[in-house]
C-alpha cells in the first residue's frame, strides 16, 4: 500500500514539473515575441507620433537650423525630409548634439538617427548600423589669405587645429606622431576651429571640405582660404546612423533612398548644394555599409 501512495506521490511530482515547464517555456516565448515586437515597430511608432527626431550638431551646409528662416536646412536635412516625406511622416525635428556625443544619443533613445555628414567607420559600425551611402566626402586644409602656407610640406612646424569627434582630427594626429606637424590644437565646434585660424590662434586646420568651401563663402569677414594644391587622405563614405534594433526604420529609409536614387532625386539635392560629381554615389551598389556588431 505504502509503494502504491509512494508512486502516487512522484507521478503527481513528474505531472507538476511538466505543467510548470510548459508555462515556463510559454512565458518565455511570449516574451521573446513582445520583445521582438518592440524592437521591430520604430517606423510604426515615428508615423503614429508624426515626427522623426534626429541628432545633428548644428552643422552647415549639412544640417543645421537656418537663423533666418528657422528651418531644418542642408544637403542632410534635406534627403532625410525627402525620405520622410516618402515614407509618410509628417515632420523631421532636429536635436542639437555635439558631434562627439550623437552615437551615445542615439543608444540612449533620444534621438532616431544621426544625420551630420558622418563617416561610416568600422569603429563606429560597432556602436550603430548605418544606412546606405548618400555621399561621400573629404578634408580640405584652410589657411589665412595672407598665409606664407603654399602646400602641406609648409606644416612642419605649425600648428594646426582639429573639431574634437570628427575623422579629420585622427589624420592631423597622424601627421603629429609622423612630424609633419608641430603641434594640434582640438576644438569643439567647426566655427571656433576656423574663427581660430582666422584670428591667428593656430597656422591652419584640416577640416570638412564641403564645410570649408561653405563657410568661407557665407561668411566675408572671414579672410581665410582653401589650402590648394592639395591631395586629400582621408575621404569618407557618408550615411545616417540607426539603432541596431531598429531593423524595420533603415530598411525602409533605405528602400527610400535608392528609389532617390534612381529617380534623379539624390543627385539633384547633392547638385543644389554643390557637391562635385566625385562625391557623387550613384551606384546602388556602390552605395551598400556592410553593417556589424
Amino acid at each position: 500500500m505504502m509503494n502504491l501512495r509512494k508512486v502516487f506521490i512522484l507521478t503527481m511530482v513528474v505531472i507538476s514539473a511538466i505543467g510548470l515547464a510548459g508555462c515556463s517555456s510559454e512565458n518565455t516565448k511570449g516574451t521573446s515575441s513582445s520583445q521582438n515586437a518592440s524592437s521591430s515597430n520604430t517606423l510604426e511608432k515615428i508615423k503614429q507620433k508624426g515626427v522623426l527626431v534626429v541628432g545633428s550638431s548644428d552643422d552647415a551646409p549639412f544640417a543645421y537650423m537656418d537663423a533666418k528662416t528657422n528651418q531644418f536646412s542642408g544637403v542632410d536635412a534635406e534627403i532625410i525630409q525627402e525620405i520622410a516625406k516618402r515614407l509618410g511622416i509628417a515632420k523631421v525635428e532636429m536635436k542639437h548634439v555635439p558631434f562627439e556625443n550623437l552615437l551615445v544619443e542615439l543608444d540612449k533613445g533620444s534621438i532616431d538617427m544621426v544625420t551630420d555628414a558622418m563617416y561610416i567607420k568600422p569603429e563606429r559600425l560597432q556602436k550603430a548600423a548605418f544606412t546606405n551611402v548618400w555621399y561621400t566626402e573629404a578634408e580640405a586644409v584652410v589657411v589665412k589669405k595672407d598665409s606664407d602656407i603654399k602646400s602641406k610640406d609648409d606644416l612642419k612646424d605649425k600648428v594646426i587645429g582639429g573639431q574634437k569627434g570628427v575623422a579629420f582630427l585622427d589624420l592631423a594626429q597622424k601627421w603629429k606622431n609622423e612630424g609633419l606637424v608641430k603641434d594640434v590644437k582640438i576644438f569643439n565646434s567647426q566655427s571656433e576651429l576656423m574663427m581660430a585660424v582666422n584670428t591667428g590662434k593656430i597656422d591652419a586646420c584640416i577640416t570638412d571640405g564641403i564645410v570649408a568651401a561653405y563657410t568661407i563663402k557665407q561668411n566675408s569677414e572671414l579672410n581665410l582660404r582653401i589650402l590648394t594644391p592639395y591631395t586629400p587622405e582621408s575621404s569618407g563614405k557618408i550615411g545616417a546612423a540607426i539603432r541596431f534594433g531598429d531593423k524595420d526604420l533603415l530598411n525602409a529609409v533605405n528602400n527610400e533612398l535608392e528609389k532617390m536614387r534612381s529617380d534623379g532625386t539624390l543627385k539633384k539635392i547633392l547638385e543644389k548644394y554643390g557637391l562635385p560629381d566625385d562625391y557623387m554615389v550613384l551606384s546602388a551598389e556602390a552605395a551598400k555599409t556592410n553593417n556589424v556588431k
